[in-house]
């Protein structure tokens, strides 16, 4: 009897990762702006930072797709879920008001397919392209043993810039009957997936909705990005005091954290 001592043998494949990389480098590059001074392969991604306002404030955000991950395997449907991973960090720091100036990403598997790693990036990469950022670095790892067989997981960094003085919220600044304006979804974006499975478990996902797009597509419909709408009311004239990404806790548990003790919000559903 022979003991195997190959990494691929232990269920790592070095040259699936490559071939990965290979697949999705010209998308990654696409995204890149003038500030990216290292190309794809370097052990850190570099970015030169310039055109700085007088107090520059660099913020941050990480985030998961949570289960929606589950249901993109099951359907074999990867590229939403780059954008979804995208545009929920970008969201997150634009409620501060920050612009998004490069993202990061990490991929964990089971095992990896080099075709639905180089779609998850290159979804990824289209959401950077779109938002005006780059995809700076990232990493993939194979991690049989840690992972379920088919289990596949996602998580984003995105770095962003505003000036100290331009910071969301101002809560000094807001008052009674300041008007609250509702950003329309496309749909649950990455939230609640483990429920949003568990009722769509027996239904077929093929069937065909009233607006004609599949149950598959609705519940696989990409995190939206608010940059250009509020870049809209921003250059209409819109004094923005203060914005809440509404996503796990809803309107109950987000919509407080940018209030002053002094307010509460008043919600028109309809």
């Amino acid at each position: 009897m022979s003991t195997s001592t190959s990494y691929k043998d232990a269920g790592v494949d070095i040259d699936a990762a490559q071939r990965a990389v290979d697949m999705m480098k010209s998308a990654v590059q696409a995204t890149y702006t003038p500030g990216v001074l290292a190309d794809v392969g370097s052990f850190g991604g570099l970015y030169a930072l310039e055109n700085l306002p007088s107090q520059p404030v660099l913020v941050a955000s990480t985030d998961g797709v949570g289960t929606k991950v589950k249901l993109a395997a099951d359907l074999g449907r990867w590229q939403g879920i780059g954008h979804d991973i995208v545009n929920h960090c970008v969201n997150d720091i634009l409620v501060q008001n920050a612009r998004p100036l490069f993202f990061l990403d990490y991929i964990a598997a089971s095992k990896l397919v080099p075709e639905a790693i180089a779609e998850v990036v290159t979804g990824v990469a289209e959401a950077c392209l779109a938002a005006g950022c780059a995809l700076l670095a990232g990493e993939t790892a194979e991690m049989p043993g840690v992972y379920a067989e088919g289990a596949f997981d996602l998580a984003g960094t995105v770095v962003g810039l505003v000036d100290q003085a331009q910071l969301w919220p101002r809560t000094k600044d807001m008052q009674a009957g300041d008007q609250v304006i509702g950003l329309p979804s496309s749909g649950p974006h990455t939230n609640g997936y483990s429920f949003i499975r568990r009722t769509v478990a027996e239904q077929d996902l093929n069937q065909v909705l009233a607006d004609g797009q599949t149950l598959a597509a609705a519940r696989l419909a990409p995190h939206r990005c608010h940059e250009n709408e509020i870049e809209a009311l921003l250059e209409a004239g819109v004094e923005i005091k203060g914005l809440a990404h509404l996503t796990g806790g809803g309107f109950v548990a987000n919509i407080p954290r940018v209030l002053p003790d002094s307010l509460v919000a008043e919600i028109d559903t309809n």
